[in-house]
């Protein structure tokens, strides 16, 4: 027979998973100090014994949110390195893709993404790393012939970063554009550029 108060089984993990979803709720809406264990088990529907089954304080559940989020963008950061030898035509739209795919992830995790991007204290190592992470993918893919040779693959890892987190809460969350547009509005910036080509060979 299970601990009384101690959710067995498939409803331990959803119950973790909930206190998980109500808390980044609760820190995205009234940031990080006002926010109260006994509000969170509020949202829950569950009892703060149970909170405690599972996070040690408001810090721990806190830390973990900023783990998780951090942990999600690396993973992607990291899956959208390009393969060698792909078909040119196919560049673009693997770039686009995996744009995509990231503020996906970003829409349909609001809170977490608030909190990873502005509420963290480690909201700026988060996005050096990161930064980090698509400098590599730069510089193994201008080794592998897909850009330029005296690309800045620094500059271009931080001008992507600082796009992409403007643009998901300007026109992402308040559901001005979707991931797919707001990917290839970026692509066509960093790859096409800005100058009129057809009218500059007339």
């Amino acid at each position: 027979m299970a601990e009384r108060g101690r959710p067995k089984g498939a409803s331990g993990e959803e119950s973790r998973a909930l206190l998980l979803e109500i808390a980044a709720k609760e820190f995205a809406q009234h940031g990080y100090h006002e926010t109260k264990v006994s509000s969170i088990v509020k949202g829950a529907s569950l009892s703060q014994p149970t909170f405690y089954l599972y996070f040690k304080n408001k810090e721990a559940i806190f830390e973990e949110l900023e783990n998780l989020f951090y942990l999600r963008l690396m993973e992607y950061a990291k899956k959208s390195r390009l393969q060698p030898q792909l078909e040119s035509p196919t560049v673009k739209a693997r770039i686009v893709h995996n744009l995509k795919e990231l503020l996906t992830f970003f829409c349909k995790n609001p809170n977490l993404t608030r909190i990873g991007f502005y509420l963290s204290t480690k909201a700026n190592d988060i996005k050096t790393q990161i930064v980090q992470q698509i400098k590599g993918n730069l510089d193994f893919e201008v080794s592998a012939g897909y850009f330029r040779k005296n690309l800045d693959t620094q500059m271009v890892a931080e001008c992507l970063i600082g796009m992409i987190e403007r643009l998901t809460f300007i026109q992402l969350l308040p559901k001005k554009k979707g991931p797919e547009e707001i990917a290839n509005d970026i692509v066509d910036l960093l790859i096409e550029g800005m100058l009129d080509r057809e009218n500059n060979r007339k």
